[in-house]
């Protein structure tokens, strides 16, 4: 061989090799990996989704009619509607009519008010956990929201529901708008596509779903019909429960943003500098569920009481969140309307004996069902389980931990199967309503369901609060909701934690809202 040959073939070579490296590196620039404890994942269906991690996930995916601007929270801006109307009802209510934008789903089919109304009626048709955001929120049935033609669609709402309560409701997931054509063309076995949703999507978001591997990953990647991509093509979230493994991926350009530190190791970045780290606002309310049904161990509110006195919640902000929380006792969190800050109950574990005793129970065993991974503001569930553990059995109550994965924890809470369960619930969207509705009202079929607590006062409250318009009016109803809530409720609030979020320093543009939202198509990477 020639030794021009040899050159040519040698210069090939090089430029292949180099070639590939830049394809490599421009690949791994689009690619967003994300690790973190995504083991609340029950299913991707945004009609049927009500956990955290899915909620992140179907953001991206399903457009809804108006949205939030990023992490700004204070006013609703146009979705897949450009813009909407509110105009009185005859006979009482309002309607909102909203104008559709040109947009297309990744099917390639266009966006239709037809859609819109398949969207809304359909989590009504399955009763979804969220069903009761339309049902009892908005007061809605199969007939209130209309096609007037192919970009316009009215919503009526009966008299004494808000409009604006609405307005903020539709930004959650459950108001994502999917092709009712691609949908219905997977139904089997008359579930409405359930089955079909879980590893596919029909959506108009900037993302699709390419596929959901149980206990492992999420893969999105860039919706083609798009209108205005991002530079991020594919986001990986790669599950990864174990704090420890996420900041050890973290370090070694494994991943790109870790969701689970632990305090010690958020504090330890913070004074590092390396790597960016995020104190993020929540709305989250960190709480132990008690089950007050006939029969239940915290039927007596004497017990629930104990509880409440038992817990060290100061203990755990400053033990173990290490100040990544702040201490709430009531149903409404702080940032929004009407919340309450107030303390009702100072850690005092003779009153608690005391309320034992007198309720007949001295010595009280139960099983304390907990999550796997992390709970609020980055703390272990198991060593937050293992504190509130000691705590209650100092006043008596022997709590058995059974620890599992956040799945099946919310499988069997929404069955009303859990005795003593350690859960966190953030709103649906950033109104008191979100928290107030699902916290207090037995018929709603949300947390104070499961907890099987049915008190008719509070249910009312709720109810009438989210009717009213005037600001001053409502957060008074709040203020006795919340005085309730917390000293009959079966609840004890642990905390309102800060969300410790960590990234490598060449991702760019990353925020994440308090309620949650993370918009992928706004973030980048340097090479």
């Amino acid at each position: 061989m020639s030794l021009k040959r040899i050159a040519t073939l040698a210069v090939a070579l090089v430029i292949s090799v180099v070639t590939a490296f830049g394809a490599a590196q421009s690949a791994r620039q689009t690619t967003l990996v994300i690790g973190g404890d995504w083991g609340d994942l029950i299913t991707l269906d945004p009609g049927v989704s009500y956990e955290f991690s899915s909620t992140t996930i179907l953001d991206n995916i399903y457009e809804r009619l108006v949205r939030f601007d990023g992490a700004d929270l204070s006013a609703v801006v146009p979705g897949l509607a450009e813009s909407w109307e509110i105009a009185a009802r005859d006979g009482g209510g309002n309607s909102i009519t909203f104008h559709l934008r040109d947009a297309t789903f990744s099917t390639g089919r266009p966006v239709k008010a037809s859609d819109v109304v398949y969207s809304f009626q359909r989590p009504i048709l399955i009763e979804s956990p969220s069903s009761f955001l339309f049902t009892d929120v908005v007061g809605m049935d199969l007939d209130s929201v209309v096609a007037v033609d192919d970009k316009t669609v009215r919503l009526d709402l009966p008299e004494g529901v808000n409009p604006s309560i609405v307005l903020n409701l539709l930004t959650f997931t459950t108001g994502g708008v999917m092709d009712q054509a691609e949908v219905e063309q997977h139904y089997e076995d008359g579930d409405y596509g359930q089955g079909w949703l879980n590893d596919h999507s029909a959506g108009s978001g900037p993302y699709l779903l390419e596929r959901w591997d149980r206990s492992s990953q999420v893969v999105l990647v860039t919706n083609p019909t798009y209108s205005d991509p991002g530079p991020i093509t594919r986001v990986i979230m790669r599950h990864m429960p174990e704090s420890n493994a996420q900041r050890t991926a973290l370090e070694s350009g494994e991943i790109d943003i870790a969701w689970d530190y632990t305090p010690e190791a958020f504090q330890a970045a913070e004074a590092a500098g390396v790597l960016k780290t995020y104190r993020t606002d929540t709305f989250q309310m960190s709480y132990l569920g008690m089950n007050s049904g006939p029969g239940a161990p915290f039927e007596d509110n004497r017990v629930r009481d104990a509880v409440r006195y038992a817990v060290d919640q100061q203990g755990i902000i400053d033990n173990l969140l290490l100040g990544l929380g702040r201490p709430m006792q009531t149903i409404v969190p702080a940032g929004l309307m009407g919340a309450d800050t107030t303390i009702y109950y100072e850690r005092n574990v003779a009153k608690a004996k005391e309320l034992l005793a007198e309720a007949g129970v001295p010595n009280l065993s139960v099983e304390f069902l907990i999550s796997t991974g992390a709970c609020g503001g980055g703390v272990p569930c198991a060593d937050l389980a293992a504190k509130i553990q000691s705590d209650l059995a100092e006043a008596g109550i022997t709590a058995t931990i059974k620890q599992t994965t956040g799945g099946e924890l919310y499988t069997i809470y929404r069955a009303q199967a859990a005795q003593l369960v350690m859960a966190a619930w953030s709103p649906d969207y950033p109104d008191p309503d979100g928290n107030a509705t699902p916290l207090s009202s037995f018929p709603a079929g949300s947390i104070a369901w499961r907890n099987v607590w049915d008190n008719a006062q509070a249910a009312e409250l709720a109810s009438k609060a989210a009717a009213t318009v005037d600001v001053a009016a409502r957060q008074a109803l709040y203020a006795q909701l919340n005085h309730l809530v917390a000293t009959e409720g079966p609840y004890s609030m642990l905390y309102q934690p800060s969300k410790p979020i960590v990234t490598s320093a060449k991702v760019l543009g990353f925020e994440r809202s308090a309620g949650g939202d993370v918009e992928f198509d706004r973030i980048s990477k340097l090479p």
